[in-house]
């Protein structure tokens, strides 16, 4: 295995580049896809390595469920290892999965929740609840639905809801919330991974943005019903998932909708600052999933040979 192990520890640094640049440079779209992607590839494989040394590292501590051909002298001068490092990731390892438990256990608990806070209510796609105080989010689960309350209605002009709704519309059929859950585990498997996930929870929004502006045919008026609303809105007292009920950094999303719209291409000329962020972010994911592959499968053919049939 070698330094082949390590390497996935690390590489999620070089998609920083891109996780900022893409906002810039590619179609919100493309730039949540690219994201949400190497950050679920770099997850899996920094999270594959930590087991990889964790296995290797304690082969030889006694009390080891570990069948006893794996800690012999000639597998050990096969198999770089340190005992330090192997102990370390046991803690590490249980973060990362105490960490996904408790995120994926919420998210579960938040599609309970989102069903009883709308029974009774009409079965139609959008919820209107007799509430004064301004607020409206997307509900995934099933069909989907608009959750909107009586004061934000009251707050927008009848154009200004139909560009509000559009928006929401959009995260329902375009399954967001699944990018933003793989973002959110990738994170807690690997912290350098944060800064894709707040990439990823901008891009979502500039996608839905985006889109409701093709929708309604007007980019400013989006623009001006994103920003009404965020003046108006408060916290959503019903459930409401992680990042549907944030309106995100809401003046940049309407600078963005105020000027021309976002080319379509799915990947930056490769000579611009944009290109080589991401052809940078490419090859640090290859080389991820090449490194844990190459580790894992060097250490499966070692301890094949040292088990006993």
């Amino acid at each position: 295995m070698g330094v082949f192990v390590f390497l996935p520890l690390v590489l999620p640094l070089t998609a920083w580049p891109i996780a900022r640049l893409a906002e810039q440079h590619l179609h919100p779209r493309a730039a949540t896809l690219l994201l949400t992607g190497a950050a679920a590839v770099l997850a899996v494989c920094s999270t594959l390595c930590l087991a990889l040394l964790m296995v290797v590292g304690t082969a030889q501590l006694p009390g080891n469920p570990l069948p006893d051909g794996w800690s012999d002298p000639e597998v050990r001068e096969a198999v770089p290892y340190d005992e330090v490092l192997g102990v370390a990731a046991i803690p590490v390892l249980n973060a990362v999965a105490g960490g996904c438990a408790l995120t994926l256990w919420r998210h579960h608990r938040m599609r309970r929740r989102l069903r009883r806070a709308l029974d009774g209510l009409p079965g139609s796609q959008v919820a209107v609840l007799p509430d004064g105080t301004p607020y409206a989010h997307a509900l995934p689960g099933g069909r989907g639905r608009i959750v909107v309350s009586a004061g934000m209605l009251a707050a927008l002009q009848p154009r200004e809801r139909r560009a509000l709704f559009a928006h929401e519309r959009v995260h329902l059929t375009a399954r967001h919330h699944r990018y933003l859950l793989l973002v959110q585990l990738a994170a807690r498997a690997n912290p350098f991974l944060r800064p894709l996930r707040t990439a990823v929870l901008y891009g979502a929004e500039r996608w839905a943005d985006e889109e409701a502006a093709r929708t309604v045919g007007d980019r400013r008026l989006v623009a001006r019903a994103i920003g009404k609303a965020a003046l108006v809105s408060a916290p959503a007292p019903a459930p409401a998932f992680p990042g549907f009920a944030s309106p995100g950094p809401v003046p940049r999303r309407v600078r963005a909708l105020l000027a021309p719209a976002p080319p379509a291409r799915v990947w930056p000329p490769a000579r611009t600052a944009a290109g080589l962020a991401a052809w940078a972010a490419a090859m640090g994911t290859a080389a991820s999933a090449f490194s844990s592959a190459n580790a894992a499968v060097a250490l499966f053919l070692v301890l094949q040979a040292a088990t006993p049939l």
